[in-house]
């Protein structure tokens, strides 16, 4: 352990659109933020292969290549990015305290300011069919992906809120939307599953799971198994979509940050500001409702105006209890 500690004003933990977003506006406002990008630099975006629906790009582009454009431009406003995993925090309760960040438990940094950026991981079903096949069909975002397989047919896994809304999206723009549940019953509330059952071109298949999703280099099929009969069959598919959750990447701010039963960050209404004075959060890590890349982006800007008028009223705050001289003239 190094002993070392580097003190900075604006410590910025995890990437992707809300990380970058902070990071342009904390750069801009004169922070002179400081990146540590995480274990997956640039976020999910990284691992999708077209962005269709982020403002600014008419004709689409490559998720990698955003996120690239992104860094770029924090960069080209001050913002030190490093490649860094933070490992353990250690945050002052205190208005105007400092906190504590270590870098691959190896490095301590101290921030006057710190916004959280780490996002979310969506759940998968851990077959290796379906990890080799994510970006050529298999996704965990229907309203990212699902204007790609306009028209066609398309399988989605899952019974909660979340993909039964997945669901009826894509029934609208599919052809045909095969959705699997693993039990004999939907967790999504009542509204949600007669809005599924009622959606002609949903085809609702209970004790179902997947055995395999199929194809080479992109989806071309779906084998499904009834796990009560142990029967198996086989549908031609082009867009297999998961539903299953996300997990937010929040567990090294446990017992420090206020956190709902899923591990989302609780933010103060209409901010981004957590419990802990100077901190703040940004991205899927306190969204689980939309998490689109523009609304994440979105409360990057936010988390960095929260963060600079913070430092504002703290130095307002020093300035007024600081002594003052008196000269006086004979």
């Amino acid at each position: 352990m190094s002993d070392t500690i580097e003190r900075v004003k604006c410590l910025i933990i995890g990437s992707g659109p809300a990380g970058y977003t902070a990071a342009i506006y904390a750069a801009r406002a004169d922070m002179k933020p400081v990146m540590y990008t995480g274990m997956e630099p640039g976020g999910q975006l990284t691992t999708t292969t077209e962005v269709d629906n982020f403002p600014g790009y008419p004709q689409g582009i490559d998720g990698p290549k955003m996120m690239m454009e992104l860094q770029e431009q924090a960069e080209r406003f001050g913002t030190e990015v490093r490649i860094g995993m933070v490992t353990e925090v250690d945050f002052s309760k205190e208005v105007g305290g400092i906190h504590k960040a270590c870098v691959d438990n190896s490095k301590w940094i101290e921030a006057e300011s710190v916004i959280i950026s780490t996002g979310a991981t969506a759940k998968y079903l851990g077959l290796p069919s379906e990890q080799k096949l994510r970006g050529g069909g298999v996704s965990a975002c229907a309203v990212c992906d699902g204007f790609f397989y306009k028209g066609q047919d398309v399988a989605i896994v899952g019974g909660g809120d979340t993909a039964a809304e997945e669901a009826t999206y894509l029934a609208n723009i599919c052809n045909k939307v095969t959705m699997l549940v693993r039990k004999d019953y939907m967790k999504a509330s009542k509204a949600m599953q007669h809005r599924v059952e009622n959606t002609k071109n949903i085809d609702l298949r209970y004790n179902t799971e997947v055995d395999e999703i199929l194809g080479e280099q992109v989806v071309e099929g779906l084998r499904m198994v009834n796990n009560q009969t142990g029967e198996k069959e086989e549908i031609p598919i082009t867009g297999f979509f998961v539903a299953i959750g996300h997990k937010p990447n929040t567990d090294i701010f446990e017992g420090w940050l206020d956190m709902d039963d899923t591990g989302y960050v609780i933010t103060q209404a209409k901010s981004t500001r957590t419990n802990i004075p100077g901190v703040f959060a940004s991205g899927d890590v306190q969204d689980k409702i939309y998490r689109q890349a523009v609304t994440a982006a979105g409360t990057g800007c936010m988390a960095a105006l929260d963060a600079e008028r913070y430092l504002a009223e703290i130095e307002t705050e020093e300035d007024i209890e600081k002594p003052q001289t008196r000269t006086e003239t004979v």
